[in-house]
């Protein structure tokens, strides 16, 4: 029987690979194109931390010109008096985050000041409870119309803004009738009392920033603002709640403008009438030159502290020079808010480019 010999295996040649081009661009890792640029970065750390560059070289040059500025008793009075319209510019960060505004919170203040000096007679928690209880129903009010009825945010806050001073009048008789708070009233004390020096108004104030920080960062409440005021419509196809959302931010603005509210009538000891007017400016301009984009999507809490203290500090050197009027606080906040909305325009066009 014959053998049959198999056939040699024949082996393919080996393909070789072509190298790469001596002159071509180097493999980049799959992330690298989606990473920011450090021009990008640059820009976004301007557009959140640039006010407090600002603020810390006010505050050098300051106390080089003038020596009382930089005292104890001095930094206490400027963060006294700035606490008030921090806890306001907080519900207001809030609101702009979301692509929102709202105009009603100088009134809600005021209003928030006359309920509390009026409850007080009746006790501590009367003297919170009422005003929050008001402010917070004004601020649901306001997100219902917004987020259930589609209604223009400049238009509803501007309507409730002269209707919670229309309300602050009627209670007062047209301003002629100050509540006070009693004497030696343990509400009293929340707007007078102090820790090493420092009023409780500013404790509270810092409080309230830390845990607007956290929910901020740290929550997807938080998350969900900045993807609500990033783009509505696209947060309504990624199943997120965009109309609660919404509804929650302001009812918390106007909480925090009546606790803010209750705070100051505490502190002066009476609910007084004139307060509050154009404080919602004061506020929307802190949260703009803290970095806060006006068409929403992108802030922080810290920013708008910064730039509230800013306005502050500006308000104290005006009266520091003694020659200038507070009329002047308004022509320097304008301009700032001028310079930083034009910075933050040129910054986001960096981003988008670089």
């Amino acid at each position: 029987m014959n053998e049959t010999t198999p056939a040699p295996a024949v082996r393919a040649p080996a393909r070789r690979t072509p190298a790469a081009r001596p002159d071509g661009p180097p493999p980049r890792p799959a992330d690298a194109a989606t990473r920011p640029s450090a021009g990008q970065r640059a820009a976004e750390l301007l557009q959140r931390q640039g006010v407090l560059a600002v603020l810390l070289t006010v505050v050098i040059a300051a106390s080089f010109i003038y020596p009382t500025f930089a005292s104890l008793d001095n930094a206490r009075g400027i963060t006294i008096q700035a606490s008030f319209l921090a806890v306001v510019a907080l519900g207001m960060t809030l609101v702009i985050i979301t692509g929102g505004i709202d105009l009603s919170v100088g009134s809600v203040f005021a209003l928030g000041g006359v309920l509390a000096a009026w409850a007080s007679q009746y006790g501590f928690l009367p003297a919170l409870l009422v005003p929050l209880a008001v402010c917070g129903a004004i601020g649901l009010l306001n997100g219902l119309l917004i987020a259930r009825g589609n209604m223009a945010p400049f238009i509803i806050t501007l309507a409730t803004l002269l209707a919670a001073r229309g309300l602050l009048l009627a209670l007062t008789d047209e301003g002629a009738t100050t509540y006070l708070v009693p004497k030696d009233s343990a509400f009293g004390e929340l707007g007078q009392g102090s820790v090493w020096g420092f009023g409780y108004p500013l404790l509270i104030a810092l409080v309230l920033f830390g845990a607007g920080g956290l929910v901020l960062q740290r929550t997807s409440f938080g998350q969900t603002l900045f993807a609500v005021g990033g783009s509505s419509d696209a947060a309504t196809l990624m199943g997120l709640p965009v109309a609660r959302t919404k509804i929650l931010v302001y009812t918390l603005s106007g909480l925090l403008a009546g606790l803010a509210g209750a705070l100051n009538a505490a502190r002066l000891s009476s609910g007084v009438t004139i307060v509050g007017v154009g404080m919602e400016l004061d506020a929307i301009s802190a949260v703009v030159i803290g970095g806060t984009l006006l068409v929403g999507g992108a802030g922080s809490v810290s920013g708008t502290l910064w730039g509230v203290l800013l306005l502050a500090v500006i308000q104290n050197l005006i009266n520091q020079i003694g020659s200038l009027n507070s009329s002047y606080q308004s022509v320097v906040s304008g301009g700032f808010l001028i310079v930083v909305v034009v910075a933050q325009r040129y910054l986001a066009r960096s981003r988008r480019t670089t």
